[in-house]
């Protein structure tokens, strides 16, 4: 058996359609799991469960409003009749610019609904599932979980509940062998940074793209793929004796800066 083997393993991939969750989903299909897209877009996610089968993969997609407590409730009870959950990836998540002043009721309640309960509500789900024979979480944090970042209140607040959740469903299922892990990302290569810089910076692309690449003291932003890999490890037998840690991916953001 090859080394980060998921062969006969079935994961959900929250949000698994489009940027680190699609890397997720494609890299997990390709070691051998059987993948469940939970995915708001359904279109776009058909789209990746038609690239992953023809390349011999198997997944589902289901559309998903992660927040919708007993939406996910039925899918995840539709998914455990038919396989053992052994890995949920809370990948699913929105983002917000701006400080305090800069953040509305409205604003925090729909970053809350999506980044912090949606992570409740797929844990909530799958844990019953798990603790009859285990199962791996990991879910996706921020290096905002960790630092200041400016412009990121919403956003910080989420990503630090995300981390602080992490801990402590790990500290309270290690007796039914359900490990729980978190990922920092910093700034990463997606389709949703493109339009960032478009939307906000037009004629002004590549120098913006530049400018942002080089926020990170490794001088690049991180690719989807990197992170995925990432994922891959912390999801296989062979991280067995890893859990309740986050793991920053973030071209030494963290500790180099300043």
């Amino acid at each position: 058996m090859s080394v980060f083997s998921l062969k006969g393993k079935t994961a959900i991939v929250t949000g698994g359609a489009s940027g680190i969750g699609k890397a997720i989903s494609e890299k997990f299909a390709a070691q051998g799991a059987i993948v469940h897209i939970l995915e708001f877009d359904e279109k776009n996610g058909n789209k990746i469960v038609d690239d992953i089968t023809k390349q011999g993969g198997l997944a589902h997609v289901h559309r998903c409003d992660v927040s919708n407590h007993q939406q996910v409730q039925q899918i995840v009870g539709q998914i455990a009749n038919q396989n053992q959950i052994d890995i949920l990836v809370n990948n699913a998540g929105i983002a917000h610019v701006g400080n305090i002043e800069g953040t509305t009721e409205s604003d925090l309640d729909r970053i809350y609904s999506v980044n912090v309960k949606g992570v409740y509500n797929c844990i909530y789900a799958v844990i019953p599932v798990m603790k009859s024979k285990g199962g791996i979480i990991l879910n996706m944090a921020s290096i905002a979980s960790s630092v200041g970042i400016s412009d990121r209140f919403a956003y910080s607040m989420s990503k630090g509940a995300v981390l602080t959740m992490t801990y402590s469903v790990a500290k309270d299922y290690l007796d039914y062998g359900i490990r729980c892990n978190c990922i920092s990302p910093a700034r990463i290569h997606t389709p949703f940074v493109d339009g960032f810089i478009k939307k906000n910076y037009p004629g002004r692309e590549d120098e913006m793209f530049e400018k942002l690449a080089k926020t990170q003291p490794i001088g690049r932003m991180g690719t989807p793929e990197e992170v995925a890999n990432l994922a891959l490890y912390l999801c296989s037998d062979e991280a067995s004796f890893i859990t309740g840690t986050d793991f920053p991916i973030d071209g030494g953001f963290i500790k180099l800066n300043g």
